[in-house]
């Protein structure tokens, strides 16, 4: 499914940066060389209607103030603005701009470490390690100790202590492993759910609609069948009522199905089977001519009422009565990937893969957002969501590093007063997405296949499948002690900040000639190449 902004925000950022040193084709100091005498410049080729227009757009974004951009709440203008001011050369507007995105998506750590680059890039010191700071408070991972992009921030001690804690916290941490594998195949298995009665899970492919049995020592077989009586496209998620002796998948028309037509495009819908038989009892559809569709999430609660997520329009549904209610919805979330409800079934959690985590007042079918600390916490790129005994429990895969998070929540059941890691940064975690729950362990798949299929679903490689990771995380883990608190930096002065630009880091051997380190001038910062 596609995500409405945050794509665009990455990109924008990327390009941003994208720009290497040294890659400027001329030095201010070194003016190019002036033409033959005999050589006349070339007369002005006139604009054209497209180029005069965009000049004009040019001339007007950098005229914008910095309470101007500060001042927007549009995401998209925001993005076009940046591609203006990458393309003039405009890094102070550029900046600005990536400022405001990051206080509009405060859990994209993605576009902070962009912004923190576009600093290096200006020789703001400071700004820059102030924000890798953050990056790493958070819990991020991001390999910068070569990246020609920082070398402005290069030199210093809180530069060898940022590199050192970024790598920190990529360190493998938690008690989790593979439980077991599901066949290397050309199934892109997708969703997993478990059946406490059979004590067995059960998982769905997107490629050929089927939902198989699994045995947990790496067998599986054939349990439902996509066929023409029960309609079953792409399943993108299960879920299991065992009391009431229900299985619902939520299944969509989507290139990746191995029989798609153009029938099916925008199809989307929830289908319930006998959990015990297999037998197709009914599906609930959402229009076609509502616009296009794909189901992302699904949960259900403690009494068998189910929930689903619109990820396309974002919009989130009741199945009651056979029949799929709108119960919220807001055109500006970026993409909704994970429902939970909270054990007295008053509240519906549900994650943006941007902006972080919601909760739903059911009784009023109200929305609301959770309160944390931000600065310690980042909620975006989560795939799974999950409730166990009063916590929330996260799958975060766009993410660096990949990790499971316990969340625990307040009495109010809308903030988060305790953090706990469960595994990151596993070697397992190529690409983790959903789970179920079974007893006190959350099972999940640990490497999607889909990145090796395209946007049209064609399988790109097949020499490069492998047999699916299921990994077992103990959600019990530290539950009777204080939580970590995440790698949190020491708190520099300026004066601390100032005294190590001046010095030397471990392991700098100073030119030739540099004066010694009590001398009144400070030492050279290595230049750019």
């Amino acid at each position: 499914m596609k995500i409405r902004f945050y794509p665009v925000i990455v990109a924008l950022a990327l390009a941003a940066c994208s720009k290497q040193p040294g890659t400027e084709s001329a030095s201010p100091t070194q003016p190019a060389a002036a033409p033959a005498a005999q050589e006349q410049a070339a007369p002005a080729k006139p604009q054209t209607p497209e180029e005069a227009a965009k000049a004009e757009m040019t001339k007007k974004a950098v005229a914008l103030t910095r309470d101007q951009i500060m001042q927007s709440r549009d995401p998209n203008s925001l993005s076009k603005l940046g591609e203006i001011y990458v393309e003039a050369g405009e890094p102070e507007h550029l900046a600005w701009t990536l400022e405001r995105l990051t206080q509009l998506f405060p859990n994209s750590g993605n576009l902070r470490l962009q912004l923190a680059m576009t600093y290096a890039g200006q020789d703001k010191k400071t700004e820059t390690y102030d924000t890798l700071l953050r990056l790493i408070k958070q819990g991020y991972y991001y390999d910068i100790g070569k990246d020609p992009r920082f070398e402005g921030a290069h030199g210093t001690k809180v530069w060898d202590y940022i590199v050192k804690t970024f790598e920190d916290n990529n360190k493998p941490f938690g008690e989790g492993k593979v439980a077991f594998d599901l066949p290397k195949g050309d199934n892109l298995f997708e969703s997993i759910a478990w059946d406490p009665k059979r004590k067995q899970f059960l998982v769905g492919s997107v490629r050929n609609g089927g939902i198989y049995l699994a045995d947990g020592k790496g067998g599986v077989k054939e349990f439902i069948k996509a066929d023409a009586g029960n309609g079953l496209m792409a399943v993108f998620g299960l879920a299991v009522d065992a009391e009431h002796d229900r299985l619902y998948a939520i299944s969509n028309g989507v290139a990746h199905f191995d029989h798609f037509d153009a029938a099916m495009v925008g199809k989307a819908g929830v289908y319930e089977f006998a959990l015990a038989s297999g037998k197709f009892l009914r599906k609930a559809m959402l229009p076609v001519d509502d616009g296009r569709h794909i189901l992302s999430s699904i949960t259900i609660d403690a009494k068998g009422k189910v929930y689903v997520a619109d990820g396309v329009v974002q919009q989130i549904y009741r199945l009651d009565g056979g029949e799929l209610k709108l119960i919220a919805g807001n055109p500006v979330l970026s993409g909704i990937r994970g429902l939970a409800v909270s054990g007295d079934g008053r509240t519906l959690y549900f994650a943006d893969v941007a902006l972080g985590l919601f909760g739903i007042d059911l009784a009023q079918d109200k929305p609301f957002a959770l309160t944390y600390d931000e600065g310690q916490l980042a909620l975006g790129g989560i795939s799974g969501l999950y409730w166990f005994d009063g916590t929330l429990v996260a799958i975060q895969n766009d993410m660096s590093p990949k990790r499971v998070m316990r969340l625990r929540l307040g009495g109010d059941a809308r903030s988060i007063v305790q953090v706990q890691p469960l595994d990151a940064a596993q070697p397992a975690f190529a690409l983790p997405t959903t789970g179920a729950i079974s007893g006190q362990d959350l099972y999940f798949i640990a490497n999607s296949q889909k990145g090796l299929y395209s946007d049209l679903g064609v399988l790109t490689d097949a020499s490069k499948l492998e047999p699916v990771h299921i990994f077992r995380s103990n959600l019990l883990y530290a539950w009777n002690q204080k939580a970590p608190a995440m790698p949190a930096p020491h708190k520099y002065t300026p004066e601390e900040i100032e005294k190590m630009r001046s010095e030397p880091p471990k392991g700098f051997n100073p030119p030739p000639g540099t004066p010694p380190k009590n001398d009144a001038s400070p030492l050279p910062q290595p230049t750019k190449s």
